[in-house]
């Protein structure tokens, strides 16, 4: 399943907006800028105290989940750095695998070449900016379906076409732009830090430890990284904040009784158990169907909450709620460090 959350925010038009106001000087426009909302967010980061234990706790304030500055700040400091799962090795199984997908403001194509290497490209031909695929297939190279620029699997650029009379253009300096690409067990995972391209081989022991940190252990001796199959893939658009859906599903099932009565009644902690039976596989991700629109419905209307003037804090239920606040510090280490 991949869940396309899209934030709530104008970030995209705040960027268009000091892009065309820095025409005398590009670089230091935008550095200042840059400046301006990091410093903004930081002030906001420190509005959540995560000392204050859960029983006395108030949540992140609603600013968190709106001000298009914070949410910028978060993919500068949480997505664009680190290792991010974006997809399963099933899906580029044999060679001219590919798939698509985006990450923040970040669209990109993860393929497999006919050496059955893994290599991954931000998906954005260097002529004009066009997408050169969507979803996923098999290719034997990537053609924009703006101009026609051709590149290799390799990303390197084959054919740019029409060019004749262009001056000082060297077709090696507009190949596809490369990110950073390993898997870990049945998971592609992608780094956006440029400094990481420098290094020529990944150690997958040094991967597991910085994507999973401390549960990178627990998840091989329990076979996350050897037992798990794929079996579909499924995507929702959430018009909400990421974080409202994360808090959503950390809230220890606080929920469920009110808003799956469905699930709730199915639900037998005592008896759970797994099972690759494909008739159990088909009822439960037609169950899965059901509970993912309800979660939608929810996350979609306290989005809404969140932006009314009547909510700024709220509390935690320290009893079931300890999960979710868990990552409201977490995520606070990550932004104000």
């Amino acid at each position: 399943m991949t869940l396309l959350l899209k934030p709530i925010t104008r970030l995209s038009l705040f960027q268009t907006h000091f892009q065309i106001n820095n025409n005398n000087n590009p670089r230091a426009r935008e550095t200042s800028v840059s400046c301006s909302w990091s410093h903004g967010a930081h002030k906001i980061v420190r509005e959540f105290d995560p000392k204050i234990p859960i029983e006395k706790a108030i949540t992140p304030p609603s600013s968190w989940y709106t001000d298009p500055s914070f949410y910028a700040f978060e993919l500068d400091r949480v997505f664009y750095r680190g290792w991010q799962a974006v997809g399963y090795t099933e899906q580029i199984q044999e060679p001219r695998d590919f798939f698509s997908g985006r990450l923040g403001n970040v669209e990109f194509v993860v393929c497999r070449d006919d050496n059955g290497k893994i290599a991954a490209f931000h998906n954005v031909c260097r002529h004009h900016a066009s997408l050169l695929v969507s979803g996923s297939g098999k290719t034997s190279c990537f053609t924009c379906p703006y101009h026609g620029w051709t590149y290799g699997l390799n990303g390197e650029l084959r054919k740019a076409t029409r060019i004749s009379g262009i001056e000082d253009f060297s077709i090696n300096d507009f190949g596809l732009v490369p990110i950073k690409v390993a898997t870990w067990g049945p998971f592609v995972i992608l780094n956006m830090d440029n400094e990481i391209l420098q290094k020529d081989n990944i150690d997958t022991d040094n991967v597991a430890s910085e994507w999973l940190g401390s549960s990178s252990e627990l998840f091989s001796l329990n076979g996350v990284d050897t037992t798990l199959t794929y079996v579909c893939r499924r995507e929702y658009i959430i018009e909400c904040n990421w974080k409202v859906f994360c808090d959503n599903y950390l809230d220890g099932g606080y929920h469920v009784p009110f808003a799956h009565k469905g699930l709730a009644s199915g639900l037998s902690l005592d008896s759970y158990t797994t099972s690759d039976d494909k008739a159990f596989i088909e009822r439960s991700l037609a169950d899965s169907e059901k509970v993912q629109m309800e979660d939608i419905r929810l996350c979609e209307g306290v989005q809404k909450g969140i932006e009314s003037p009547a909510y700024s804090t709220g509390r935690y239920a320290p009893n079931v709620e300890k999960a979710m606040h868990h990552f409201h510090c977490l995520l606070y280490d990550n932004l104000i460090n």
